[in-house]
Protein backbone atom coordinates (compact mmCIF):
# COMPACT_ATOMS: atom_id res chain seq x y z
CA UNK A 1 0.00 0.00 0.00
CA UNK A 2 1.40 3.43 -0.97
CA UNK A 3 1.62 5.87 1.98
CA UNK A 4 0.52 9.40 1.29
CA UNK A 5 2.49 11.61 -0.43
CA UNK A 6 3.18 15.39 0.41
CA UNK A 7 2.93 17.74 -1.81
CA UNK A 8 4.58 21.14 -0.87
CA UNK A 9 5.79 23.33 -4.16
CA UNK A 10 5.73 27.10 -4.69
CA UNK A 11 4.89 28.96 -7.38
CA UNK A 12 5.48 28.32 -10.63
CA UNK A 13 6.02 32.25 -11.57
CA UNK A 14 4.12 33.69 -14.51
CA UNK A 15 2.03 30.79 -15.03
CA UNK A 16 0.76 28.22 -12.07
CA UNK A 17 0.00 29.64 -8.63
CA UNK A 18 1.75 27.20 -5.78
CA UNK A 19 -1.71 25.63 -4.73
CA UNK A 20 -2.17 24.89 -8.61
CA UNK A 21 0.76 23.65 -9.18
CA UNK A 22 0.23 21.73 -6.01
CA UNK A 23 -3.37 20.28 -7.74
CA UNK A 24 -2.15 19.04 -10.64
CA UNK A 25 0.85 17.25 -8.91
CA UNK A 26 -1.72 15.21 -7.20
CA UNK A 27 -4.03 14.85 -10.58
CA UNK A 28 -0.89 12.85 -12.06
CA UNK A 29 0.32 10.90 -8.90
CA UNK A 30 -2.75 8.96 -8.45
CA UNK A 31 -1.94 8.33 -5.44
CA UNK A 32 -3.10 9.90 -1.70
CA UNK A 33 -1.60 13.11 -1.14
CA UNK A 34 -1.83 15.92 1.24
CA UNK A 35 -1.19 19.69 -0.73
CA UNK A 36 0.76 22.54 0.89
CA UNK A 37 1.48 24.99 -0.69
CA UNK A 38 4.23 26.80 0.34
CA UNK A 39 5.85 30.50 0.01
CA UNK A 40 9.06 32.11 1.11
CA UNK A 41 7.73 35.59 2.21
CA UNK A 42 6.79 36.62 -1.56
CA UNK A 43 4.93 36.51 -4.01
CA UNK A 44 2.14 34.03 -3.37
CA UNK A 45 2.80 34.23 0.60
CA UNK A 46 -0.81 35.13 1.17
CA UNK A 47 -1.89 32.75 -1.03
CA UNK A 48 -0.20 29.91 0.07
CA UNK A 49 -1.19 31.12 3.99
CA UNK A 50 -4.92 31.09 3.05
CA UNK A 51 -4.29 27.61 1.36
CA UNK A 52 -3.03 26.95 4.47
CA UNK A 53 -6.30 27.17 6.67
CA UNK A 54 -5.68 31.12 7.01
CA UNK A 55 -8.70 33.30 5.93
CA UNK A 56 -8.31 36.05 3.25
CA UNK A 57 -8.97 40.01 4.23
CA UNK A 58 -9.47 42.24 1.24
CA UNK A 59 -9.13 45.85 2.03
CA UNK A 60 -8.61 49.05 -0.16
CA UNK A 61 -5.05 50.74 -0.19
CA UNK A 62 -2.41 52.95 -1.85
CA UNK A 63 -0.43 51.27 -4.48
CA UNK A 64 3.27 51.75 -4.88
CA UNK A 65 2.17 55.11 -6.97
CA UNK A 66 -0.68 55.75 -4.55
CA UNK A 67 -3.59 54.72 -6.89
CA UNK A 68 -6.14 53.04 -4.67
CA UNK A 69 -6.06 49.41 -5.38
CA UNK A 70 -7.57 46.05 -3.21
CA UNK A 71 -5.11 44.19 -1.62
CA UNK A 72 -5.54 40.80 0.92
CA UNK A 73 -3.61 39.43 3.55
CA UNK A 74 -4.13 36.56 5.42
CA UNK A 75 -5.79 36.09 8.56
CA UNK A 76 -6.36 33.03 11.42
CA UNK A 77 -9.05 33.87 13.68
CA UNK A 78 -7.72 31.24 16.30
CA UNK A 79 -4.28 32.84 17.06
CA UNK A 80 -5.15 35.95 16.01
CA UNK A 81 -2.59 35.94 13.11
CA UNK A 82 -1.96 38.26 10.08
CA UNK A 83 0.23 36.95 7.43
CA UNK A 84 1.16 40.62 5.52
CA UNK A 85 2.62 40.01 1.98
CA UNK A 86 4.47 43.21 0.93
CA UNK A 87 4.15 42.82 -2.59
CA UNK A 88 0.55 42.59 -2.72
CA UNK A 89 0.01 46.28 -1.63
CA UNK A 90 3.99 47.75 -2.55
CA UNK A 91 5.16 45.32 -5.13
CA UNK A 92 6.28 45.69 -8.93
CA UNK A 93 3.47 43.68 -9.87
CA UNK A 94 1.59 46.78 -8.55
CA UNK A 95 2.67 49.47 -10.58
CA UNK A 96 0.16 50.46 -13.47
CA UNK A 97 2.85 51.87 -16.09
CA UNK A 98 6.89 51.80 -15.66
CA UNK A 99 9.32 51.86 -12.35
CA UNK A 100 9.10 54.64 -9.90
CA UNK A 101 12.16 53.81 -8.21
CA UNK A 102 12.56 57.84 -6.48
CA UNK A 103 8.48 58.04 -5.42
CA UNK A 104 7.30 54.54 -5.54
CA UNK A 105 5.82 54.26 -1.34
CA UNK A 106 5.67 51.15 1.10
CA UNK A 107 2.43 53.06 2.59
CA UNK A 108 -0.22 50.50 1.51
CA UNK A 109 1.44 47.75 3.32
CA UNK A 110 1.23 49.83 6.66
CA UNK A 111 -2.58 49.98 5.84
CA UNK A 112 -2.42 45.94 5.52
CA UNK A 113 -0.82 45.78 8.85
CA UNK A 114 -2.61 48.91 10.88
CA UNK A 115 -6.07 46.92 9.68
CA UNK A 116 -5.11 43.30 11.09
CA UNK A 117 -3.73 45.67 14.17
CA UNK A 118 -6.94 47.19 14.53
CA UNK A 119 -8.82 43.51 13.87
CA UNK A 120 -6.67 42.70 17.03
CA UNK A 121 -3.59 41.09 15.60
CA UNK A 122 -1.35 39.37 18.67
CA UNK A 123 1.30 38.46 15.72
CA UNK A 124 1.73 39.94 12.88
CA UNK A 125 4.15 37.84 9.61
CA UNK A 126 5.17 40.24 7.33
CA UNK A 127 6.56 38.88 4.25
CA UNK A 128 9.34 40.69 2.03
CA UNK A 129 10.06 40.21 -1.59
CA UNK A 130 9.09 41.87 -5.08
CA UNK A 131 8.43 45.40 -3.55
CA UNK A 132 8.69 48.52 -5.98
CA UNK A 133 10.13 50.87 -3.45
CA UNK A 134 12.94 52.25 -2.28
CA UNK A 135 11.94 53.97 0.83
CA UNK A 136 13.37 52.43 3.77
CA UNK A 137 9.66 51.64 5.07
CA UNK A 138 9.48 55.34 5.11
CA UNK A 139 5.52 55.07 3.39
CA UNK A 140 5.06 52.41 6.10
CA UNK A 141 5.46 54.09 9.24
CA UNK A 142 3.54 57.04 7.81
CA UNK A 143 0.33 55.08 7.66
CA UNK A 144 0.96 53.56 10.47
CA UNK A 145 1.13 56.63 12.04
CA UNK A 146 4.29 58.25 12.03
CA UNK A 147 4.85 61.46 10.65
CA UNK A 148 8.36 62.65 8.82
CA UNK A 149 9.08 66.21 8.91
CA UNK A 150 11.12 68.37 6.89
CA UNK A 151 12.89 71.34 8.61
CA UNK A 152 9.46 73.94 8.43
CA UNK A 153 7.65 71.03 10.08
CA UNK A 154 5.92 70.39 6.94
CA UNK A 155 4.94 66.48 6.37
CA UNK A 156 7.08 65.17 3.61
CA UNK A 157 5.83 63.52 0.54
CA UNK A 158 5.35 59.92 -0.53
CA UNK A 159 8.48 57.72 -2.05
CA UNK A 160 12.51 57.47 -1.22
CA UNK A 161 13.83 60.17 -2.58
CA UNK A 162 11.70 62.78 -0.56
CA UNK A 163 13.84 61.63 2.77
CA UNK A 164 16.65 63.97 1.72
CA UNK A 165 15.15 66.59 3.22
CA UNK A 166 13.98 64.88 6.52
CA UNK A 167 14.77 66.87 9.97
CA UNK A 168 12.41 64.99 12.43
CA UNK A 169 10.15 61.89 12.95
CA UNK A 170 7.16 62.39 15.38
CA UNK A 171 5.69 59.38 16.65
CA UNK A 172 3.08 60.71 18.40
CA UNK A 173 0.12 59.41 16.41
CA UNK A 174 1.78 55.97 16.10
CA UNK A 175 -1.04 53.25 16.35
CA UNK A 176 -0.82 50.95 19.53
CA UNK A 177 1.80 48.05 18.70
CA UNK A 178 2.33 46.94 22.14
CA UNK A 179 1.32 42.96 23.01
CA UNK A 180 2.04 42.44 18.89
CA UNK A 181 4.71 39.88 17.79
CA UNK A 182 6.12 41.04 14.32
CA UNK A 183 7.92 38.24 12.26
CA UNK A 184 9.89 39.39 9.12
CA UNK A 185 10.10 36.66 6.84
CA UNK A 186 12.90 37.39 4.69
CA UNK A 187 16.12 35.67 3.52
CA UNK A 188 18.05 38.41 2.69
CA UNK A 189 20.78 39.40 4.42
CA UNK A 190 21.60 42.92 3.17
CA UNK A 191 22.18 45.78 5.23
CA UNK A 192 20.35 49.15 4.56
CA UNK A 193 23.60 51.33 3.25
CA UNK A 194 26.69 50.70 1.67
CA UNK A 195 27.82 49.21 -1.64
CA UNK A 196 25.56 46.11 -0.07
CA UNK A 197 22.71 48.03 0.89
CA UNK A 198 19.46 48.27 -0.25
CA UNK A 199 19.76 51.38 -3.05
CA UNK A 200 22.77 49.77 -4.07
CA UNK A 201 22.10 46.36 -4.68
CA UNK A 202 17.90 46.19 -5.50
CA UNK A 203 17.97 50.10 -6.65
CA UNK A 204 18.75 49.20 -10.26
CA UNK A 205 16.45 46.58 -10.06
CA UNK A 206 13.34 48.63 -9.96
CA UNK A 207 14.69 51.13 -12.77
CA UNK A 208 17.00 53.13 -10.95
CA UNK A 209 20.01 54.89 -12.56
CA UNK A 210 23.42 55.69 -10.81
CA UNK A 211 22.28 58.87 -10.23
CA UNK A 212 19.05 57.54 -8.80
CA UNK A 213 20.57 55.34 -6.79
CA UNK A 214 23.36 57.91 -5.43
CA UNK A 215 20.04 59.97 -4.49
CA UNK A 216 18.45 56.87 -2.91
CA UNK A 217 21.51 56.22 -0.72
CA UNK A 218 21.64 59.46 0.34
CA UNK A 219 18.04 59.41 1.54
CA UNK A 220 18.42 56.23 3.12
CA UNK A 221 20.88 57.43 5.20
CA UNK A 222 19.18 60.66 6.04
CA UNK A 223 16.21 58.53 7.54
CA UNK A 224 18.81 56.38 9.78
CA UNK A 225 20.67 59.26 10.54
CA UNK A 226 17.12 61.48 11.78
CA UNK A 227 16.22 57.97 13.28
CA UNK A 228 19.12 58.11 15.79
CA UNK A 229 18.51 61.79 17.25
CA UNK A 230 14.88 61.87 17.28
CA UNK A 231 13.50 58.23 17.98
CA UNK A 232 16.26 57.27 19.83
CA UNK A 233 17.36 54.38 17.60
CA UNK A 234 20.71 53.27 16.71
CA UNK A 235 19.99 53.72 13.18
CA UNK A 236 23.60 55.36 11.33
CA UNK A 237 26.33 57.62 12.52
CA UNK A 238 27.59 60.59 10.48
CA UNK A 239 30.99 62.02 10.78
CA UNK A 240 32.16 64.56 8.21
CA UNK A 241 28.88 64.06 6.26
CA UNK A 242 29.87 60.34 6.00
CA UNK A 243 26.96 58.07 7.05
CA UNK A 244 27.72 54.27 8.44
CA UNK A 245 25.54 51.85 8.77
CA UNK A 246 25.01 50.83 11.92
CA UNK A 247 22.79 49.50 14.77
CA UNK A 248 19.83 48.77 12.93
CA UNK A 249 20.67 50.23 9.63
CA UNK A 250 23.54 47.61 9.73
CA UNK A 251 21.54 44.09 10.26
CA UNK A 252 20.97 41.91 8.51
CA UNK A 253 17.91 42.25 6.53
CA UNK A 254 17.80 46.02 6.89
CA UNK A 255 17.97 46.15 3.62
CA UNK A 256 15.40 44.13 2.55
CA UNK A 257 12.58 45.24 0.24
CA UNK A 258 13.74 48.54 -0.47
CA UNK A 259 14.88 48.91 3.20
CA UNK A 260 11.05 48.56 4.56
CA UNK A 261 13.38 45.91 6.67
CA UNK A 262 15.02 48.91 8.67
CA UNK A 263 11.67 50.59 9.58
CA UNK A 264 10.62 46.74 10.78
CA UNK A 265 12.97 46.63 12.74
CA UNK A 266 13.13 50.36 13.88
CA UNK A 267 9.36 51.16 14.53
CA UNK A 268 7.69 47.33 14.88
CA UNK A 269 10.75 46.16 16.64
CA UNK A 270 10.40 43.05 14.18
CA UNK A 271 12.22 40.08 14.44
CA UNK A 272 13.98 38.75 11.16
CA UNK A 273 13.11 35.10 10.64
CA UNK A 274 14.42 33.22 7.63
CA UNK A 275 11.22 33.31 5.38
CA UNK A 276 10.54 29.82 3.82
CA UNK A 277 11.69 28.10 7.16
CA UNK A 278 9.11 30.46 9.62
CA UNK A 279 6.08 29.82 6.93
CA UNK A 280 6.54 26.15 7.06
CA UNK A 281 6.17 26.19 10.85
CA UNK A 282 3.46 28.76 10.60
CA UNK A 283 1.78 26.25 8.23
CA UNK A 284 2.16 23.01 10.26
CA UNK A 285 4.65 21.07 7.93
CA UNK A 286 5.72 19.40 10.32
CA UNK A 287 2.72 17.75 11.64
CA UNK A 288 2.00 16.99 7.64
CA UNK A 289 4.99 15.42 7.18
CA UNK A 290 4.81 12.87 9.64
CA UNK A 291 3.85 9.78 8.09
CA UNK A 292 4.75 10.55 4.83
CA UNK A 293 6.48 8.26 1.92
CA UNK A 294 7.31 11.31 -0.06
CA UNK A 295 7.68 15.06 -0.74
CA UNK A 296 7.07 16.63 -3.58
CA UNK A 297 8.68 20.31 -4.42
CA UNK A 298 9.08 22.72 -6.49
CA UNK A 299 9.62 26.30 -8.29
CA UNK A 300 9.38 27.62 -11.88
CA UNK A 301 13.11 27.47 -11.78
CA UNK A 302 15.86 25.43 -10.32
CA UNK A 303 18.15 27.39 -10.45
CA UNK A 304 21.40 29.27 -8.30
CA UNK A 305 18.87 31.43 -6.89
CA UNK A 306 17.14 28.46 -5.46
CA UNK A 307 19.98 27.38 -3.36
CA UNK A 308 19.78 30.75 -1.35
CA UNK A 309 16.98 30.06 0.64
CA UNK A 310 14.15 29.56 -1.53
CA UNK A 311 11.33 27.48 -1.20
CA UNK A 312 12.38 24.23 -2.25
CA UNK A 313 15.60 23.45 -0.35
CA UNK A 314 13.55 24.62 2.98
CA UNK A 315 11.26 21.93 1.52
CA UNK A 316 14.07 19.61 1.33
CA UNK A 317 15.38 21.22 4.94
CA UNK A 318 12.82 20.40 6.60
CA UNK A 319 11.51 17.31 5.07
CA UNK A 320 15.21 15.95 5.90
CA UNK A 321 14.58 16.20 9.37
CA UNK A 322 11.66 14.25 9.32
CA UNK A 323 13.81 11.39 7.29
CA UNK A 324 11.34 11.95 4.28
CA UNK A 325 12.62 11.52 0.64
CA UNK A 326 12.47 14.56 -1.34
CA UNK A 327 11.96 15.37 -5.32
CA UNK A 328 11.10 18.33 -7.13
CA UNK A 329 9.46 19.45 -9.98
CA UNK A 330 10.09 22.67 -12.09
CA UNK A 331 9.46 24.59 -15.26
CA UNK A 332 13.19 24.32 -15.98
CA UNK A 333 16.51 23.06 -14.18
CA UNK A 334 19.83 25.06 -14.35
CA UNK A 335 21.40 22.68 -11.35
CA UNK A 336 23.16 19.58 -11.70
CA UNK A 337 22.55 16.18 -10.10
CA UNK A 338 25.14 17.09 -7.47
CA UNK A 339 23.99 19.97 -7.06
CA UNK A 340 20.97 18.64 -6.27
CA UNK A 341 21.92 15.99 -3.66
CA UNK A 342 23.62 18.49 -1.99
CA UNK A 343 20.46 20.82 -1.23
CA UNK A 344 18.65 17.76 -0.14
CA UNK A 345 16.67 17.10 -3.26
CA UNK A 346 16.95 13.49 -4.70
CA UNK A 347 15.87 14.12 -8.64
CA UNK A 348 14.02 17.38 -10.39
CA UNK A 349 11.55 16.72 -12.94
CA UNK A 350 11.30 19.93 -15.42
CA UNK A 351 8.63 20.67 -18.05
CA UNK A 352 11.48 21.27 -20.73
CA UNK A 353 12.21 17.55 -20.69
CA UNK A 354 8.63 17.19 -21.99
CA UNK A 355 8.38 20.25 -23.66
CA UNK A 356 11.73 21.96 -25.22
CA UNK A 357 10.07 25.28 -25.88
CA UNK A 358 9.77 27.35 -22.82
CA UNK A 359 6.76 29.41 -24.36
CA UNK A 360 4.44 26.29 -24.93
CA UNK A 361 5.72 25.19 -20.50
CA UNK A 362 4.38 28.73 -19.82
CA UNK A 363 1.43 28.03 -21.78
CA UNK A 364 0.43 24.50 -21.09
CA UNK A 365 2.30 24.16 -17.52
CA UNK A 366 -0.56 22.66 -15.86
CA UNK A 367 -1.14 19.50 -18.52
CA UNK A 368 2.51 19.37 -18.72
CA UNK A 369 3.03 18.99 -14.56
CA UNK A 370 0.46 16.31 -14.51
CA UNK A 371 1.87 14.47 -17.24
CA UNK A 372 5.50 15.06 -15.45
CA UNK A 373 3.63 14.02 -12.36
CA UNK A 374 2.75 10.27 -13.38
CA UNK A 375 6.32 10.22 -14.87
CA UNK A 376 7.85 10.99 -11.47
CA UNK A 377 5.49 8.50 -9.82
CA UNK A 378 7.00 5.45 -12.21
CA UNK A 379 9.91 5.94 -10.56
CA UNK A 380 9.54 6.71 -7.54
CA UNK A 381 5.96 5.60 -5.73
CA UNK A 382 6.18 2.10 -7.51
CA UNK A 383 4.35 -0.85 -5.41
CA UNK A 384 7.18 -2.80 -3.26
Amino acid sequence: MVQQVLVAPDKFKGSLTAAEVASRVSAGLGVPTVELPVADGGDGTVDAAVAGGFGRVTIQVNGPTGERIPASYAWQETDATAVVELSEASGLRRLPGGHEPLTATSYGTGELIADAVRRGAKRVVLGLGGSACTDGGAGMAQALGARLLDAAGNDLPRGGAALKDLARIDMTGFVDISGIEFVVASDVDNPLLGPHGAAAVYGPQKGATPEDVKTLEASLARLAAVATATHGLMGAVEHDDTPRAMGVAGAPGAGAAGGVGFAALAFLHAEIRPGIGYLLDLLGFGELVKGARLVITGEGSLDEQSLRGKAPVGVAQAAARAGVPVVAVCGRRTLTDDELRAAGIEAAYALTDLEPDPDRCMAEAGPLLERLAARLAAVHLREE
